[in-house]
């Protein structure tokens, strides 16, 4: 989903301000309430069972654009958990208009999402990976920058988790692994970017192996003597 929440890569935002709370026991939060966010995610998610993870993740990226930038973190999860406690039938948005004593503006509705793909065999560590060049209308765990780019996967997890396209809409989902896929800065941003390399975490479903040129020539080789 080209969304505002998908940040990664663009230009023009200045730096990024950055705090390193260590094991020294630093407060997470800034404000009092601001751990409440947590409670009512996990509330509806762990306790009440009324969503998964990537709904949450996707109701944030429903919110309105100038609402979304509008909003500090720890609101948007806020406003994630209203949204879909709205949605599932926990509490009526009139209800959190009287909370609130005004109008709590909630996210916009979601689409039908997109089946999970059919299970292949797992690609191998040091296999050249291309992502897929594809625009999904609702949630998406690939970031907008690495769409129809190359890498190197450098790392398979040995757990599974639900493909976040489909579950995000609570549909049925097949489990994937995740791969850590190493991309080259100048393959993701151009030649204008410094020489570096970024890692990024990715489902199955995101990657197409890429065949290596000797072997592509040979099986379209063998392909042509098949014929002949």
């Amino acid at each position: 989903m080209d969304g505002v929440h998908d940040l990664g890569g663009k230009q023009g935002w200045g730096k990024v301000r950055h705090t390193i709370n260590s094991l020294s026991y630093k407060p997470v939060f800034d404000e009092s309430w601001e751990y409440l966010g947590y409670i009512l995610l996990l509330l509806g998610n762990a306790v009440l069972k009324k969503y998964s993870v990537d709904e949450h993740r996707h109701a944030i990226e429903r919110m309105e654009p100038r609402h979304y930038l509008e909003s500090s973190y720890f609101d948007r999860i806020m406003i994630g958990t209203a949204t879909l406690l709205v949605e599932k039938g926990v509490l009526t948005h009139a209800e959190l208009n009287e909370f609130a004593g005004g109008e709590y503006r909630l996210a916009r509705p979601a689409g039908p999402g997109r089946a999970s793909f059919p299970q292949r065999a797992p690609l191998e560590v040091g296999d050249r990976v291309v992502v897929r060049n594809e625009y999904v209308s609702g949630h998406v765990r690939a970031p907008g920058y690495t769409r129809g780019k190359q890498g190197v996967i450098v790392h398979r997890t040995t757990e599974k988790w639900p493909f976040p396209d489909s579950v995000g809409h609570a549909r049925a989902a097949n489990f994937e692994p995740t791969y850590h896929v190493k991309f080259d800065t100048r393959e993701l941003w151009g030649d204008a970017a410094d020489e570096a390399s970024v890692v990024v975490d990715l489902f199955e479903g995101y990657l197409d192996k890429v065949e290596a040129p000797e072997a592509a020539s040979s099986n379209s080789r063998s392909k042509t003597e098949a014929t002949v």
